[in-house]
């Protein structure tokens, strides 16, 4: 759920080294207009909200690629709460931060004062005193981030809750998607694995859903179990079912450190059943594009081929996971 308040025009000005942008193709301030105060999940997005968060990437990516400095976030402080281990989310936000002028505080939880027994609320209580405006924060528990949001007046950014959300995976996923395929109105987009302890795969369904597709899903029967209700879904029991005419291939890697390892009998049997490989995507339409959100396990949810061929986008999604995180931070700044 994203959030935020007007920012003043005056934010945008020139800069030593570099072109400070003013806007002149999108509003002088992202943020004006923009009804939420915390990104924690997709699901509370309108479609037109999710379209000017892409938008935004968009823009975001071709300044970034132009090299112009950007102040959108000029005196805000940006602390990095990892509580999980993290490599393309935590490193895309510290990156997208610093694109646009916030000072980057990271938290590392390991020698925090979290290793002595303070709470989460307290750890955050403690930043918002030393002048931290937003945080980003990643947690095993689910709903923690709706927690935080409650309990102190920084800005909270859901980098991943437990099991239930990822909004940021979702937007840049969406981002991946439309660039691919134009628009996502009318098309099959099939997701494929360990749908039930997926926090990416919960708030793809959000997003992709609002924003036109029919996602597909397939995957182990406990996997997939309970989201045959969720409006614009279908759980297909074969994976060719799903595969079939798909416009767009997700594989999901399976979450062994959520306890997953108990839906299949071994990785071996879970790869021989619901492996990706170039000869069962040829049932996807001719060129249907490969997603990940990584990490990647090669060899079990998708051949190190298939990751590495002209299909994939994996390593797009990397690109625009910090064009799309510097999209959300500037509609959440002041």
């Amino acid at each position: 759920m994203l959030d935020m308040s007007d920012s003043a025009a005056s934010r945008h000005r020139p800069s030593a080294g570099g072109v400070v942008i003013s806007w002149p193709d999108l509003d002088p301030s992202p943020s004006a207009g923009w009804a939420h105060r915390h990104l924690l999940d997709v699901d509370q997005l309108t479609r037109a909200e999710l379209e000017r968060s892409l938008d935004l990437a968009v823009e975001m990516r071709e300044r970034r690629i132009r090299r112009e400095s950007l102040d959108l976030l000029r005196g805000e402080v940006v602390g990095l709460a990892f509580c999980e281990p993290s490599t393309r989310t935590r490193v895309s936000f510290e990156l997208a931060a610093e694109a646009l002028g916030a000072q980057v505080v990271e938290l590392p939880i390991d020698v925090s004062s979290v290793t002595k027994g303070e709470s989460l609320v307290d750890t955050l209580r403690t930043l918002e005193r030393t002048g931290v405006t937003m945080v980003i924060l990643r947690h095993s528990m689910s709903g923690a981030p709706y927690l935080a949001a409650r309990s102190v007046a920084v800005r909270i950014v859901n980098a991943g809750d437990g099991s239930h959300a990822h909004p940021t995976q979702a937007l840049l996923d969406a981002l991946t998607l439309r660039d691919a395929l134009g628009t996502l109105d009318g098309k099959k987009i099939a997701i494929i694995g360990d749908i039930g302890h997926s926090r990416v795969a919960r708030s793809n369904l959000h997003a992709l859903t609002a924003l036109g597709a029919s996602v597909w899903l397939a995957g182990p029967p406990s996997w997939v179990r309970g989201f045959d209700g969720w409006p614009g879904v279908q759980v297909a029991d074969r994976l060719q079912d799903a595969l079939a005419d798909a416009d767009a291939v997700m594989a999901l890697r399976i979450q062994l450190e959520r306890e997953a390892g108990g839906g299949v009998p071994s990785l071996r049997e879970y790869t021989a059943r619901w492996g990706l490989d170039a000869d069962r995507l040829a049932a996807a339409r001719p060129a249907a594009p490969v997603l990940h959100p990584g990490p990647t396990n090669e060899g079990v949810e998708i051949t190190a081929d298939l990751a590495a061929s002209e299909r994939s986008l994996i390593g797009a999604q990397v690109v625009n996971g910090v064009a799309m995180r510097m999209a959300v931070l500037a509609l959440l700044a002041r």
